[in-house]
């Protein structure tokens, strides 16, 4: 037969299991009772934050999504050390951007839309420096630039908002070297200025 002591410990374990039971229990309901008060406030059931983090096993945060104060929103994805590397994200005067960075935050690749339609796609070096740049204006006008190590554009092709191309060569302190152009009623037209000022016109009537 089993002695008192024993009974007492088989009854002490069988409330104890009855207390977790219970515990648990409560715990659903009270699970059920926060989402049913979800799905009658929110809509149709919609969690509603302004900030959502994703985290990995180790508890860095991989993914961030926040709605700003300023009105700004956006995705940040960060590499396993938790550097941020890309952005999807919108910024407060309503402009789309996507953003690729490196470990030290400095952009490598931007693709931006301004004024609702002038795209503009920028690649940089990983100084920060942006050596290629290609985009529109919202007057029509579109633009190509290759800079040089320290980001001076050497280097623009664009077309006036009339479609009217143009090509210009620029030196190391910024001043033009050599313009070709089509104006708009189809003529071209070359200019190249030498370092003593000599200036080379063809045709020789183009002012």
């Amino acid at each position: 037969m089993e002695n008192l002591d024993s009974r007492l410990e088989r009854l002490e374990r069988s409330y104890r299991r009855m207390q977790g039971l219970a515990l648990a229990a409560l715990a659903l309901a009270g699970v059920g009772l926060g989402a049913a008060v979800l799905k009658e406030e929110g809509s149709a059931g919609a969690l509603v934050v302004s900030r959502l983090t994703l985290a990995d096993a180790h508890g860095r945060a991989r993914a961030t999504l926040s709605a700003e104060a300023d009105g700004s929103t956006g995705l940040v994805l960060s590499d396993a050390e938790g550097h941020p590397r890309a952005l999807l994200g919108i910024s407060k005067d309503g402009s789309p951007k996507l953003r690729f960075s490196t470990v030290e935050g400095h952009t490598l690749a931007e693709l931006t839309v301004y004024s609702d339609e002038a795209p503009r796609l920028a690649f940089a070096k990983k100084g920060g420096a942006e050596f290629f740049s290609v985009g529109m204006f919202p007057d029509g006008s579109s633009r190509l630039e290759l800079a040089d190590e320290d980001g001076r554009p050497r280097a623009i092709l664009g077309a006036d908002e009339h479609g009217s191309p143009g090509l210009l060569l620029v030196d190391r302190l910024g001043q033009p070297r050599a313009t070709l152009r089509v104006s708009p009623s189809n003529s071209a037209s070359l200019v190249l200025e030498g370092l003593d000022g000599e200036v080379f016109r063809a045709p020789s009537s183009v002012q």
